[in-house]
């Protein structure tokens, strides 16, 4: 069997588009998919790491902004609060516009509109700036949380839903980098003595490259379409709801800890912002890098699995956090909470390697088999990842006011870590429950059956 050649694109649409694309054919796989999808998952890579930079840049920038910008612990806050929200509310409609643009061609418009918030903040960025208007512009930079949701939507299309989990972990680990990138860039130039408009500098051409780089080397799928119906399905269906709270706590906490960590040691334990700036990078880089093992490592024995034996280990890691917190005791503290944003990074594979496999699963209910079931499995997948990308990082938003309230009511972060603690359990409680538990009666024959089966059920998610 030869893999089906690529039609020329439709001249109605332009652009660089392919029209056949089918990743569970072994043959087209090996000897044409494969090339042309690890070139797109590369060059979507760059362009997500810098949509993650800028839409973290607030944490970095309220480093540099001392007393003489005239904003409170609490202003910080609310600031990267709310940057956070607009991250999490433009995943949804981010991750339609792969299907109505092109992943291609909505890759060149989302990476060029980052330069709005860089290039605002460099306007804004000294003392006497009002609190409004920091406010103001800092929501600018939540465009760049969307990046994450188009990007996971146009590279799930790709890939075959045996290499899901190591596709759209490296996709999303390599875009998570963009935290840890943009807090060492920060400290180098805080080292030198430089400014943060200096920071603001060195990623306006960076943003102009990545576009190109997108128009140059990437493609758009014709067989991935605007489809409001899979949509409507995605939010009926009880699995995109739970997915979203479970990814509130793989996620959010990441995204949620990256912009808070440096807060919490500049204001519980008297850091400075250079003494800060020499811790708070490494656990969003360990976190990023950790994130593809997580993926591989649900590919290999179920994503529901690896993200239940991680909600552990973040409640095992909270509550050493706490204990640090109540004794002051930085070094446990700064220890515990890199080991948090490890297992955060491991979580975070796995329950979105889960995405895809359960919506194979529902196919496999309704009696599809082969190719209407891997293109049913894709498109609500495709369809759900941006409500449950969307909501998790509102959990980052929840993080972050939890902070700031702590610090308004107990002058640290023990209360909001006594919070976090709760949650994790709850999401281990929902995981088993949902995802693991057998159902009361099953036979071993009925195990057996299901485990011989070519994909998987939802306890093998």
């Amino acid at each position: 069997m030869t893999a089906p050649s690529t039609a020329p694109a439709p001249p109605s649409r332009g652009g660089r588009w392919i029209r056949h694309w089918d990743p569970e054919d072994e043959t087209f796989w090996k000897e044409t998919g494969e090339k042309v999808a690890r070139r797109n998952l590369f060059f979507s890579v760059l362009s997500e790491h810098i949509g993650f930079s800028v839409w973290t840049l607030w944490s970095v920038l309220v480093l540099f902004m001392g007393p003489e910008y005239g904003l409170t612990p609490a202003d910080k806050f609310l600031l990267t609060s709310m940057v956070t929200l607009v991250g999490a509310v433009v995943r949804v409609p981010y991750t339609f516009a792969v299907a109505v643009f092109g992943g291609r061609n909505w890759t060149i418009v989302s990476a060029g509109l980052l330069l709005v918030p860089t290039v605002a903040a460099f306007a804004v960025m000294e003392p006497g700036t009002s609190f409004a208007t920091f406010l103001l512009v800092g929501l600018l930079a939540g465009v760049g949380g969307g990046n994450f949701a188009s990007s996971m939507t146009n590279i799930n299309a790709f890939f075959p839903l045996r290499k899901k989990g190591w596709a759209l972990g490296l996709n999303a680990g390599g875009g998570n980098i963009g935290v840890p990138v943009i807090q060492l860039t920060a400290l180098a130039i805080i080292g030198a003595g430089g400014g943060p408009r200096v920071l603001l500098g060195i990623y306006i051409p960076l943003i102009v490259v990545a576009a190109v780089l997108a128009a140059l080397f990437m493609d758009n799928l014709e067989n991935v379409r605007n489809d409001t119906g899979a949509a409507r399905e995605a939010a009926k269906d009880a699995h995109t709801w739970i997915m979203s709270f479970l990814y509130i706590g793989t996620f959010g906490s990441f995204i949620g800890y990256s912009f808070a960590f440096g807060q919490v040691l500049t204001n519980q334990f008297g850091r400075t912002p250079l003494q800060a700036a020499y811790v708070t990078f490494i656990g969003p880089l360990l976190g990023s890098l950790v994130r593809p093992l997580g993926g591989r490592l649900a590919d290999r024995y179920g994503g529901a699995r690896i993200s239940l034996y991680s909600y552990v280990a973040m409640g095992v890691a909270t509550a050493v956090l706490t204990a640090a917190s109540m004794q002051k005791s930085l070094t446990l503290f700064t220890c515990a909470f890199v080991v948090l944003f490890v297992l955060t990074g491991l979580g975070n594979g796995s329950t979105f390697k889960m995405i895809p496999g359960i919506f194979q699963a529902k196919a496999r209910a309704k009696g599809l088999t082969g190719e209407e079931a891997a293109s049913y499995g894709r498109r609500l997948s495709g369809a759900s990842m941006g409500l449950i990308g969307a909501v998790g990082a509102l959990g980052g938003v929840g993080i972050n006011l939890a902070f700031r309230q702590s610090f308004l009511s107990y002058g640290s972060g023990t209360g909001a870590f006594v919070a976090f603690l709760a949650f994790y359990a709850v999401c281990f409680a929902v995981t088993w429950a949902v995802y693991l538990r057998r159902p009361i009666g099953a036979s071993r024959a009925t195990a057996a059956a299901s485990a011989e089966k070519p994909q998987p059920s939802y306890a093998e998610v």
